[in-house]
């Protein structure tokens, strides 16, 4: 048995695979453990639930990534519990096999979860998008809801159908918005007989009072007048008291109003994993209003410099839980193991460099600012492209990703828009909640009724 120093890293995200990459080189054993087979690049979820994107281009299966690195076993798991005296951790993999593993040095890269703010129940109806699982869901009810619309009788309830409501004014809820309206306006016209997709209602809500709001005035002003060109609008300073099957509440200065919408997509807010809290009770350390850790400024938990916790479950210096912060956390934890590994002082405290932030508003605009400069538009949309391209996993991923670009963003399709019966809302429970015109029969076998000849 290798007596050479164990480094278990937990998580396969931005955090840890690039912890586990830039120790590839050190004198270490590293068992990479992860809840999932594949790296999820979390930045395009949105267009694989919009259809231009599969899944596969943004998930690699971690086995492939570090396949070539020889001091790196990968396993799968979730992790259920941490013993910072005996130094072991628990996981549980699928079908019920428990099992331990001993570690020298432990980084900790679970990421976060959706935030539902203390409503939790909001989930059922209105998704979030942390996941692939998530992504194909809401694949599912978007898509569903244009071939609901199609066979429904009733305006009220065709209006619903063709309501989307994104909650959530920030990147992922600004693309998201954008990729809807464009899929109506753009996409879809011409493909349906009883329904005009154009005539979509697509809301984007959020609590604040503007548009991604930590790229400030200028690129803020400017992503909003690009939504309201798309046809988006944007309800601002609406707070979301109530979700439920058939609509959203929110709350606003001059009181309450109710939006019917069928298909309801959350993108506000974020938590830590729930792996924090079990970390925090383990250690004792302190957690911020999100859960995350507080970490001291090496990224070690106070009190064990042998566990460090990087990217969204640390909390440091108010840094934004983004792609780059963890990275950049993952490869100093891997560093300064490397130092003390090799006997070297260690790096100084950890220090973030911002590159700046960007969001795309739809096919060939976007916003972008990097230190002093700001970038809007074609330019804009370009450098979106240059960077999401240079960061996703893989030459194979990245070719074929143009190419479902190439077919999104200069041609009208959408490379991947399959669903399954599964996936879009269950007709028995839509005719529960009197969504549908019950007086349209469904066709056997097949739950999803045939277009009108």
């Amino acid at each position: 048995m290798s007596d050479r120093h164990r480094v278990v890293v937990v998580g396969a995200g931005f955090g840890g695979l690039n912890a586990t990459k830039a120790l590839a080189r050190a004198d270490v054993d590293v068992t990479l453990i992860n809840s999932t087979t594949h790296h999820l690049f979390q930045p395009l979820l949105y267009q694989v639930a919009t259809g231009i994107l599969s899944e596969g281009e943004i998930a690699p299966p971690v086995r492939e990534i570090v396949k070539r690195q020889e001091n790196v076993e990968v396993l799968l798991g979730q992790v259920t519990g941490i013993d910072v005296g005996k130094r072991t951790i628990s996981a549980n993999a699928p079908g019920g096999i428990d099992y331990q593993l001993p570690y020298d040095s432990l980084v900790v890269a679970a990421g976060a979860s959706q935030s539902y703010f203390g409503n939790d129940h909001f989930a059922q109806h209105a998704p979030g998008m942390k996941s692939v699982d998530d992504a194909l869901e809401l694949r599912g009810r978007i898509f569903g809801a244009f071939e609901m619309a199609e066979i429904e009788t009733d305006p009220a309830a065709i209006g619903r159908w063709l309501t989307f409501v994104v909650v959530g004014a920030g990147p992922t809820g600004v693309e998201m918005a954008g990729q809807i309206a464009e899929l109506a306006h753009r996409t879809l016209p011409g493909q349906y007989r009883r329904i005009d997709p154009r005539q979509a209602r697509v809301l984007l809500v959020d609590a604040v009072d503007t548009v991604l709001p930590t790229f400030g005035g200028r690129l803020s002003a400017q992503a909003l007048r690009q939504l309201a060109k798309l046809g988006v609008e944007a309800k601002l300073g609406a707070k979301v008291v109530g979700v439920d099957e058939g609509g959203i509440t929110v709350e606003l200065a001059q009181g309450r109003e109710r939006i019917d919408a069928a298909t309801k997509i959350w993108a506000a807010g974020v938590a830590a994993s729930p792996l924090a809290r079990t970390l925090a009770e383990a250690t004792g350390a302190e957690a911020d209003r999100a859960g995350r850790i507080m970490v001291r400024p090496d990224c070690t938990v106070p009190g064990h410099p042998e566990i460090f916790v990087v990217g969204d479950m640390m909390s440091l210096d108010r840094l934004p839980g983004v792609a780059q912060v963890a990275i950049q956390t993952g490869r100093y934890a891997a560093a300064t193991i490397r130092a003390r590994v090799d006997g070297k002082p260690a790096p100084g405290p950890f220090a973030y460099h911002d590159k700046g932030s960007m969001a795309t508003i739809s096919r060939f605009s976007a916003v972008a600012s990097t230190g002093k400069l700001q970038f809007t538009g074609f330019v804009g949309w370009l450098m979106w492209l240059a960077v999401h391209l240079m960061y996703l996993v893989g030459f194979k991923n990245r070719m074929s990703t143009v190419g479902h670009w190439f077919v999104s963003f200069l041609g009208r399709g959408r490379s991947e828009r399959v669903t399954t019966t599964q996936q879009v809302v269950a007709r028995e429970a839509i005719r529960h909640l009197g969504l549908l015109d019950t007086s349209i029969p469904a066709p056997e076998p097949s739950p999803v009724p045939a277009s009108r000849p």
